[in-house]
């Protein structure tokens, strides 16, 4: 066997792994395409059914996504606004309060969520919080954490962009100022970082619940011997403090604290 052929077979073995390689890949990556299309699909269906006032087709379609592990602050705000139309209060309220959380800036959502609040039973009073604690909480809520997360991208990336251009200019001004711009955009890159890690623990540490039978005693204890403390109604949204096999220790905004049963609240 000549050379020749030796280097050809070996380029042909080289091309064909390669091939296979492909292959492998597309069967792999097949299913996330077709789970998108098949995404997309349902939840033009649901906005169809919404917009013929099919509101229990609408959020079958919507849920299908949901159920499907699929997370969207659209899907999420659309299957909330179906409920809502269809009467179920619990549910609406659930899925706005999931839409706030990756988009917890979105005026329409928090409208909403406002709006839905309106209906529940329990008007409560939220307890005040201290104004650096609330303002703080508005500036890390403004953006969602994937808005912050290309932001920061890109500021990152221009930030050092203008270093590059600080380092092969000869232009004293357009050095200077390349140089510390690129810094201050490097910077804000960084802030925009810490903003989304600050939001991620935000929510991790506001554990909430939207109770969902009609009316509930909370007791002083996780057992049915505890004392009845107070009653709280469908719809209130709790923070949740502990979590037992069979039982939830729940506080209103209102800073009052007791135990309830656990299919009596879904978590957010």
């Amino acid at each position: 066997m000549t050379k020749q052929k030796i280097l050809s077979m070996k380029s042909k073995t080289k091309y064909n792994l390669l091939v296979r390689s492909f292959y492998l890949l597309a069967l792999m990556t097949l299913p996330l395409f077709s789970r998108a299309d098949e995404n997309s699909t349902l939840f033009d269906e649901g906005n169809a059914a919404f917009a013929k006032g099919q509101y229990q087709q609408a959020s079958e379609d919507y849920q299908k996504i949901v159920d499907g592990g699929y997370q969207s602050a659209a899907v999420f705000f659309n299957l909330g606004n179906a409920y809502y139309r269809l009467g179920d209060l619990p549910s609406s309220l659930l899925y706005y309060e999931k839409a706030h959380k990756l988009a917890p800036g979105d005026d329409d959502i928090n409208f909403n969520i406002h709006f839905a609040n309106a209906r529940t039973t329990d008007k409560l009073e939220q307890v005040p919080e201290f104004f650096v604690t609330k303002w703080w909480n508005s500036v890390i809520l403004f953006f969602s954490v994937s808005t912050l997360s290309v932001l920061s991208v890109l500021f990152v990336i221009g930030g050092f962009g203008l270093l590059i251009l600080y380092l092969f200019t000869n232009t004293f001004i357009v050095k200077r100022s390349s140089f510390y711009t690129g810094i201050v955009v490097i910077l804000a890159g960084l802030a925009f970082v810490f903003m989304a890690s600050q939001q991620e623990n935000y929510f991790n540490s506001h554990h909430q619940a939207i109770i969902f039978s009609s009316s509930v005693t909370a007791k002083s204890t996780p057992d049915a011997n505890g004392k009845p403390l107070f009653v709280v109604h469908e719809g209130t949204k709790v923070d949740v403090l502990r979590k037992t096999d069979n039982a939830l220790e729940v506080q209103l905004p209102n800073g009052n604290a007791g135990w309830i049963e656990l299919s009596d609240a879904k978590d957010i």
